[in-house]
């Protein structure tokens, strides 16, 4: 994987675990899984020649725009 080993994966693991501790490294990892859901929604909609919003960004624009409304 890139040309990179085992001993420096863990070595860059551990710098990670350091630097991020153990409480945010989970939001971490799930923000990055939303981020690459999101990029591989956006590229199969390029794909299909939609011009539609990948299904995450559709969810959040409804949820917002109906609980926005103030009177």
């Amino acid at each position: 994987m890139f040309g990179l080993g085992t001993q420096e994966l863990i070595i860059i693991l551990a710098i990670v675990f350091l630097i991020f501790g153990a409480k945010k490294l989970p939001e971490i990892g799930s923000g990055l899984g939303k981020a690459i859901k999101n990029f591989k929604g956006g590229v199969k909609s390029i794909e299909e020649g939609n011009s539609e919003k990948p299904p995450e960004e559709a969810k959040k624009e409804a949820q917002n725009s109906g609980g926005s409304k103030s009177a």
